[in-house]
């Protein structure tokens, strides 16, 4: 698995500065294809330390970028240009107020990846269907993210840059829903010890704190010297320097680092217990006082671990082999109630994008298929939020990225086919006032002049839905 997450992580960065790279990359008609490397961890693919984060500087124009004024023909040539930047994949996405925000990624063009706008925030109305772009301003984040939304603000910790990894904290506030502007700002003055530089880990919010976990990155070799061997394994060394440090060592982890955004403050709590294996490239979801971790390695099936964020306990769950889910990295896991976690797509041991749902009960520790309704898209690289209801709303991500795999190369398609559409998985029945505004917004003509009897702000709410459900509806609001 971590050979396919580590070409899963190069094809979202560019190769390579001046071809004498130790990965030799050749391009045929239909394939890339990676050699591997055999050793402590064979399967992994070697990655050149000049080459490990640099993403192609070609970047879609985003909301900040200047324009001239515009015929009618070429405003709506824009306005195609924006509905398209809508397909992404890696992005971040999350819930808040019935609107879905989505935030950066990348889309495949002309066999190269290119870095969506970090200028801009997308908001999808979740009862209109309609989607709205807002600009962001301010220094913005490297690419290869993990974002978190906590109290209404949304925080990015580390990620890629033309020189490799960062490990910087940076910050933009959503609360004030009536302006169309925000600005991205560095998180500075911090105490505590920063994470090494990162990409490929998760985050859990809990009580104002951001918890990363896992993750792939650099150190130095003190800090290694200082790192268990258990909690970082080297994949390789190569000389880079990033800010003031020489960094050597690359490797996959499983720490814990956790970010206090009342005072500021990183910690690095002392954790017991049988720990996941290094990882990245995993899915992550918060149950209670309970942070949840599965797949990302090299396995058949899906595992799962569980950590207490009060007693910093980690627990194995013991899994039949023959129940659970074929092992997958790139995928998503979304709580749907207190004991049930929500797992969808992801990119499988096999190679092959997923279009399985299942669901993981907490209580008795045990898996199961969940009918699909979806089963025509599946998707790698997509985001998956808990909605109203206890809907999962899956948006963005990947339709076809595919893996090819024997025990010397790995064969990527050149091509992928990113997605724009958001689609729900319902998980729950619905109550009766939802099943009565779903029916008047499909059925508008049935119930004519008595709809403006409603009281606004139901009346509001059912014009949305008739919005939603309407044939016509515009995919951008004005």
């Amino acid at each position: 698995m971590r050979g396919i997450n580590k070409l899963a992580q190069q094809q979202q960065q560019q190769q390579g500065v001046d071809g004498r790279s130790e990965l030799r990359t050749a391009s045929t008609k239909n394939t890339f294809r990676c050699s591997l490397r055999s050793g402590p961890s064979a399967g992994s693919l070697r990655r050149p330390a000049a080459a490990r984060c640099s993403r192609s500087q070609r970047r879609i124009p985003g909301a900040n970028t200047r324009r001239e004024r515009s015929s009618p023909g070429m405003a709506a040539a824009e306005r195609t240009a924006e509905v398209s930047r809508l397909e992404r994949s890696s992005h971040t996405a999350f819930i808040a107020g019935g609107t879905l925000y989505a935030w950066g990624g990348y889309q495949v063009a002309g066999r190269e990846d290119v870095l969506l706008p970090t200028d801009e925030i997308w908001l999808f109305d979740l009862d209109s269907g309609s989607w709205e772009r807002r600009e962001i301003s301010g220094d913005a984040p490297p690419a290869g993210f993990c974002g978190s939304h906590v109290n209404g603000a949304l925080y990015v910790l580390a990620g890629c840059e033309p020189v490799g990894y960062a490990n910087e904290m940076f910050s933009v506030d959503l609360a004030e829903q009536r302006s169309r502007r925000y600005s991205w700002k560095k998180v500075t003055d911090t105490k505590g010890a920063t994470p090494s530089p990162r990409n490929q880990h998760s985050c859990w919010v809990h009580r104002d704190r951001l918890i990363f976990f896992g993750g792939y990155g650099c150190k130095t070799v003190r800090e290694v010297r200082n790192t268990s061997t258990s909690n970082f394994v080297v994949e390789e060394m190569s000389w880079t320097t990033i800010g003031n440090a020489l960094f050597r060592c690359w490797g996959w982890n499983n720490e814990v680092c956790v970010f206090d955004t009342r005072t500021a403050t990183w910690s690095s709590p002392e954790t017991q217990g049988p720990a996941p294996a290094p990882r990245g490239c995993h899915a992550s979801a918060l149950l209670g006082n309970k942070g949840y971790v599965s797949g990302g390695v090299e396995k058949a099936e899906l595992d799962m671990f569980c950590l207490d964020l009060e007693t910093w306990t980690w627990t194995q769950f013991d899994l039949s082999p023959s129940c659970a889910p074929l092992g997958r990295s790139m995928f998503t896991m979304t709580p749907t109630s207190d004991h049930a976690l929500f797992v969808y797509g992801g990119l499988g041991t096999d190679g092959n994008t997923l279009n399985d749902a299942w669901q993981f009960n907490t209580q008795k520790t045990e898996w199961n298929k969940m009918a699909n309704p979806h089963e025509d898209k599946p998707r790698v690289c997509h985001t998956a939020c808990l909605g109203r209801d206890d809907d999962v709303v899956v948006f963005g991500g990947s339709s076809n990225m595919r893996f090819l795999m024997d025990s010397v190369t790995i064969l990527r398609a050149p091509s992928q086919n990113h997605c724009r559409d958001v689609f729900v998985f319902q998980t729950q029945p619905y109550a009766l006032f939802r099943l009565c505004e779903d029916l008047i917004g499909r059925n508008p003509e049935r119930f004519g002049k008595h709809l403006s009897c409603l009281p606004s702000k139901v009346h509001k709410k059912i014009n949305k839905r008739v919005a939603f459900f309407s044939d016509t509806k515009p995919l951008l609001s004005a």
